[in-house]
């Protein structure tokens, strides 16, 4: 089985984000936690065209799938 072909800063980089360590505890921190009512690429800090990238890699489980999922569990967490 092969490991993931992406990873959180591979996608925070194709998502127009800082992709640091820093940078990205930071966007998890002032974003979490998500409302588990709300579907990740339904969040307010979005960008359209962001959303679609998230909603597109789910729904066809492509490459970024699993990655994306780690992202969505990462704002989910209690502060």
């Amino acid at each position: 089985m092969e490991g993931p072909t992406h990873d959180l800063n591979a996608l925070c980089q194709q998502l127009g984000l800082p992709s640091e360590a820093e940078a990205l505890q930071a966007f998890i921190s002032q974003h979490s936690p998500l409302a588990e009512a709300i579907e990740l690429a339904d969040a307010p800090f979005w960008s359209t065209s962001q959303a679609s990238f998230l909603r597109e890699q789910l729904n066809k489980d492509a490459d970024w799938a699993e990655v994306v999922d780690q992202l969505n569990l990462l704002l989910r967490r209690p502060r």
